[in-house]
């Protein structure tokens, strides 16, 4: 028998390389002969960077960079295995997780450490850079990669602007001749697609996970506002209403102004490069999984694109996840089943620290079905 394993992560419980592991042991402790083909998968946001270069054969470098705090932090870029593409993740330079909770405040934090991780990506003459950008810690626009990059934001003293998403209704013009030679195609991994402001922009739906109060939120709208203005006031690009501009705190949007980035699918690139569509084919099974399962997965999440990969080849997915909801919708999607991993009245900590082991156990529990079905079980 062939197994699949293509899974994302489970959120601060394993990465997604882990999780294929524990899937492995649970189908061997079944099925010793099995072959299980570890396909980690991501969407763009967290362990994008990872996934592609261990897919293509690449390297991993590591940089002295500004954290979303202004202060030093170690942030990582690849060289995918053609030596033509760069990935790059905002997460590692400008993300939520190196910001304590109780310092969580994105009127201040900054992009400028992604957009030193840019220009040193591209000094390496490649062709093409794909930037994965969820997980941010910001709401600045993209306007700290933007004075990373040498493009001056000025107000009305000529003076340069500080760091952060406070600062932009400050924004008098901006001078973009400084901005360094962009030669290679950008790419923004991202399934997300709101806009930059109002109801469903990157203020209002995703300011208060970022530590963003009320106030705030009115602040941070209002100043992205301005932004876009200004934006198409001096670089003549309107994408205030761009689809995903308001991805990771309005950083698709100041990519698209100042770099010409080009938005893809975070899931169908990393899918791409993983070839999963060829390792699919002479499979008997597909197993994935992340840590919740609800509404989101029809809105471009992973296992969404293995599932529509699968149904193309007649193939049964099964998915696995800490926190199942809204089975009914993966089902419309064409998965065969769903199985939660946490034991019943479990707490969330012990859930996390017994990830790993769980969902081995789940999926021993699953294989030892199929395995019996097909009359081989031990």
């Amino acid at each position: 028998m062939k197994f699949i394993l293509a899974s994302d992560s489970f959120k601060e419980c394993m990465t997604a390389k882990e999780a294929c592991v524990a899937m492995e042991k649970g189908i061997k402790r079944i099925i010793p002969g099995a072959r299980c083909v570890k396909v980690p998968l991501a969407d763009g946001g967290e362990g994008t960077l990872n996934t592609l270069v261990e897919a293509t054969g690449g390297k991993l470098f590591k940089q002295v960079v500004k954290g979303p705090l202004g202060d030093n932090t170690v942030a990582e870029y690849g060289i995918l295995g053609d030596g033509q593409t760069g990935v790059i993740e905002l997460a590692s330079a400008s993300g939520l997780h190196l910001v304590p909770i109780d310092k969580r405040n994105p009127l201040i934090t900054t992009t400028y450490g992604t957009g030193e991780l840019i220009k040193t990506v591209l000094s390496h003459g490649i062709k093409k850079l794909v930037i994965g950008i969820g997980g941010s810690a910001t709401n600045d626009g993209g306007a700290g990669i933007a004075q990373a990059l040498g493009v001056k934001l000025l107000d009305k003293n000529g003076k340069e602007i500080g760091f952060g998403g406070g600062e932009l209704s400050r924004i008098k013009s901006i001078d973009s001749s400084g901005l360094i030679a962009i030669d290679a195609a950008i790419e923004v991994a991202c399934d997300v697609t709101n806009p930059l402001t109002g109801k469903d922009g990157a203020a209002q739906v995703y300011g208060p996970q970022k530590g963003a109060t009320d106030e705030m939120i009115t602040i941070l709208d209002s100043n992205l506002e301005h932004y876009a203005a200004k934006l198409k006031e001096y670089l003549h690009k309107d994408v205030k209403n761009n689809e995903g501009a308001g991805a990771a705190g309005g950083t698709g949007a100041g990519l698209m102004a100042f770099l010409n980035a080009k938005k893809v699918s975070g899931v169908g690139l990393v899918l791409q490069h993983c070839r999963l569509e060829e390792k699919i084919r002479d499979a008997d099974y597909v197993f994935t999984g992340e840590g919740r399962i609800d509404y989101q997965v029809a809105f471009g999440k992973t296992i969404s694109g293995v599932i529509k990969l699968a149904k193309e080849y007649n193939k049964p997915v099964i998915a696995f996840a800490g926190d199942v909801h809204d089975t009914d919708l993966l089902y419309q999607l064409g998965i065969t089943s769903v199985f939660g991993i946490s034991p019943s009245g479990c707490t969330l900590k012990e859930a996390l620290e017994g990830g790993k082991e769980n969902l081995e156990n789940c999926v021993y529990s699953v294989v030892k079905l199929i395995a019996h079905a097909a009359g081989f079980s031990r």
